[in-house]
């Protein structure tokens, strides 16, 4: 006998958003990625670390106007909500309290366990939203890899890829295209 293919029921952000308001998940670490709820990797110390040296390294170079959250939700598209480690987006902290900002002109991921996931998964998530810019601190070989101009590439997870990928190492820097003024160093990256 042969079985029938299994169903997968897709959620929209809408449905997840109003579960969430609800406490359906009980404060369980999901993200809602392509319809999919995923549930988030524990996050260790030298994750955590990462995401703080992170965020002071960009809160400290950027100008007013400007705000760094982290760990916190997008509304990226009808699907997803990723919650990426760290992100740049415009205003005041008040100004997202109806609605989670949707396209932040900087996204970065503080990657060590989730390395692969995040370049493959989140990195097409991200291309296909159109954020211009997605970094990744690679814990695990110590560089951070710069990825821009996303184009349409129908092998990757979500239909897009990034066609720019530049890693730096010691002694590099790199200016986030939002900021072509500021250089933020390798060393005030990786913790």
């Amino acid at each position: 006998m042969a079985q029938a293919p299994l169903t997968i029921r897709r959620w929209t952000r809408a449905e997840y958003d109003r579960l969430v308001d609800l406490g359906v998940f009980n404060d369980e670490p999901l993200e809602l990625l392509g319809g999919q709820l995923i549930v988030a990797e524990p996050k260790g110390e030298y994750h955590s670390s990462g995401v703080s040296v992170v965020e002071y390294a960009i809160r400290a170079v950027l100008p007013p106007g400007w705000i760094v959250r982290t760990q916190l939700p997008l509304s990226l598209d009808d699907e997803s909500s990723p919650e990426p480690d760290v992100v740049v987006v415009p205003g005041r902290p008040s100004d997202y309290r109806h609605a989670h900002p949707a396209r932040p002109p900087l996204a970065i991921e503080i990657s060590d366990s989730s390395l692969a996931f995040d370049r493959q998964q989140k990195g097409s998530l991200f291309a296909r939203a159109q954020l211009q810019d997605y970094w990744i601190v690679n814990l695990v070989e110590r560089v951070v890899e710069v990825y821009r101009d996303p184009v349409v590439d129908a092998s990757a997870a979500f239909g897009w890829r990034y066609r720019s990928v530049v890693v730096l190492t010691p002694g590099e820097a790199v200016a986030p295209l939002a900021f072509p003024g500021i250089r933020l160093a390798w060393s005030e990256l990786l913790p």
